[in-house]
């Protein structure tokens, strides 16, 4: 998705907000909206998420009120959700487009899942349950798209928002 967003700025990406604890290198308000679990509980209380799911023992959701001022400017706003939240935002905006990121292989994900060093071995093992589970949904979804080569699989969601886009909206420039 970064190297999709870095061709085409006039493409944005929401950041969701999330109760978990940074990694190493995630900026507040750049890769997620770091926020307590009592404001949380705000967000979903006052209707302001426009998806959430538990994810791997803590909250995610994906701010409204960003993602519709995005929308009535005109800019395709990307969101990087679960299942949990890809049927959650179908059912409340239903021109959404869900598009499956897949790995080529469970093991190719778990080497890549080992390789980041951001896990211990149980949340490993939970993550890699929780994505076996979601490559059953993805019957759901618009579109798969399998990132296996890199190049082929930012080629394929490009296209993907190039024909997805209205009739109104301008042509995504390579």
């Amino acid at each position: 998705m970064r190297r999709v967003l870095e061709r085409h700025p006039e493409v944005r990406l929401s950041v969701s907000a999330t109760t978990r604890a940074p990694r190493p290198a995630e900026r507040d308000g750049v890769d997620y909206e770091f926020v307590s679990d009592e404001r949380f509980d705000e967000l979903v209380r006052q209707g302001a998420l426009l998806e959430w799911a538990w994810v791997v023992g803590h909250r995610s959701g994906t701010p409204a009120e960003p993602v519709e001022r995005e929308l009535a400017e005109g800019h395709d706003v990307l969101l990087e959700i679960d299942v949990q939240g890809a049927r959650q935002v179908k059912a409340r905006v239903p021109e959404a487009v869900l598009v499956f990121l897949a790995p080529p292989s469970m093991a190719e994900l778990e080497r890549r899942l080992r390789s980041r060093g951001t896990e211990d071995d149980e949340r490993l093992a939970v993550r890699l349950a929780t994505a076996g589970a979601e490559m059953e949904e993805t019957g759901y979804f618009d579109h798969v798209v399998v990132n296996d080569c890199l190049a082929e699989a930012m080629a394929q969601v490009e296209a993907i928002i190039q024909t997805s886009r209205s009739p109104t909206q301008g042509p995504m420039h390579p």
